[in-house]
């Protein structure tokens, strides 16, 4: 059964301690075999993605193919049912135009003292996306990748996804040719990460590597990152939920359930001022549970990690949600734009009744792809900059260096390095004498 706490529990502080540090990642230490595979790759290169595509995607990829050709991805947009490509097209559309409004204005002006300076942002030549294919396949996920990359302006995307037995989902060809993926490769698991980080004869390496995966993936992307940059490095997925007694809790079981049947580690927790409708979601997530597809998974994630928090007052669940810096927070409140300007730490947020966190993953433009662990309290959700990089500038004439160039070899002298000041005194002599 879920966790069930009363801020007026004289244990509630300790408890609510306990629920905030626990660790939800698998216990299985992938570390050791994550490095293996990476060293692996990078000696052997193409021949240990064969072997271990083989081994654990359990096809031949010089009988299935390494690329997916671009004909395919076609094909596959093309024979999509109708109201269904409807719906991807929406959400692509969407997606867009969220994130064009992301890229960030260059700058360029002459300070007080005469000196250029400014900022040139630029898209990474090649990034890389990972797509999953083993528990479920998610074209969302690859729209939410692609997509800002290209508004980026990187030069091309290339993507993996593990195709087990060799076969790939449609839907997802179907998205990577709405989403401008350049190039997709049938290969998974932290090889896929490798391949992409330090390229071998076939692949060329990327610059960013982007997307979520299993526990292997993310470790993988842990240990290139340096030579590459990546997104972050997820955990599983969770939601917190605010919520008052003037819902349906019908809803707000469903809520809650949408994140619980994406793995049996996902993390549900509702915070409400009323304890009779914290019995209503919960016997009615009871009810949801046994007609679910998923029901395995949702049911194994809410008995495990599932939580309901009863508070006098919402002012009180503001710092307790703050502690979760959860991924995904719902405000199903009369006011919630007074609670959101109060909290501090949350990947994205979704306010008022009719806002489920489920449109977030599909249609609304957001990116999905979101800090998980309480990472929320220092990093971001996927965003177009996650593709770019900043160039700063600086020009001085003569005047310029005149006027800010003392101050620098001061300091320059200061840190007892005399070639940084002689490399700015010269200059100012030099001026002096003409």
């Amino acid at each position: 059964m879920p966790l069930r706490l009363s801020i007026s529990d004289a244990d509630f502080e300790d408890r609510f301690d306990i629920l905030v540090n626990a660790r939800r990642e698998t216990d299985e230490d992938v570390s050791s075999d994550v490095k293996a595979i990476i060293s692996d790759v990078r000696n052997r290169g193409d021949d240990a993605i064969q072997e271990l595509t083989r081994k654990f995607d359990h096809h031949d990829l010089e009988e299935t193919g390494w690329k997916i050709p671009k004909a395919d991805c076609v094909a596959a947009l093309e024979e999509m049912e109708a109201s269904l490509r409807v719906s991807l097209e929406l959400a692509a559309l969407r997606i867009n135009d969220y994130h064009q409004g992301q890229v960030p204005d260059n700058r360029d002006f002459n300070d007080d003292a005469g000196v250029r300076i400014g900022a040139r942002w630029n898209a990474v030549e090649r990034a890389g996306i990972y797509i999953p294919g083993g528990r479920a396949a998610y074209p969302s996920s690859v729209l939410m990748n692609a997509i800002p990359a290209k508004v980026a302006g990187v030069d091309k995307v290339i993507m993996v996804t593990p195709t087990p037995n060799g076969r790939v989902n449609p839907l997802v060809l179907a998205a990577a040719e709405l989403a401008g993926v350049d190039e997709i490769w049938r290969i998974g698991g932290a090889q896929a990460i490798a391949a992409l980080a330090y390229g071998t004869v076939q692949i060329e390496p990327v610059d960013v590597i982007t997307g979520p995966g299993n526990a292997w993936v993310a470790e993988a992307k842990r240990q290139v990152y340096g030579v590459v940059g990546i997104d972050m490095v997820a955990g599983p997925s969770e939601i917190v939920v605010v919520a008052d007694g003037k819902n349906d809790p019908d809803w707000i079981a469903a809520d809650l359930l949408s994140q619980a049947e994406h793995d049996p580690t996902s993390q549900s927790i509702l915070f409400t001022n009323d304890s009779n409708f914290a019995d209503q979601v919960i016997d009615k997530i009871g009810k949801q549970l046994r007609t679910l597809k998923t029901t395995k998974t949702a049911t194994t994630s809410w008995n495990a990690h599932g939580a309901v928090i009863t508070v006098d007052r919402f002012e009180q669940a503001v710092p307790l949600v703050d502690r979760l810096a959860a991924e995904h927070l719902e405000l199903a409140i009369d006011e919630p734009e007074e609670m959101f300007r109060k909290i501090r730490h949350a990947g994205s947020v979704f306010l008022g009744r009719h806002t489920p966190e489920a449109l977030g993953d599909y249609v609304a433009g957001p990116n999905h792809v979101l800090p998980t662990g309480r990472r929320a309290r220092f990093s971001s959700g996927l965003s177009v900059t996650d593709f770019m990089k900043r160039t700063s500038f600086i020009s001085c004439d003569d005047k310029a260096l005149r006027n800010i160039g003392p101050a620098a070899v001061a300091l320059a002298e200061a840190e007892g390095l005399p070639a940084h000041a002689a490399s700015i005194t010269r200059r100012l002599h030099s001026n002096a004498k003409d």
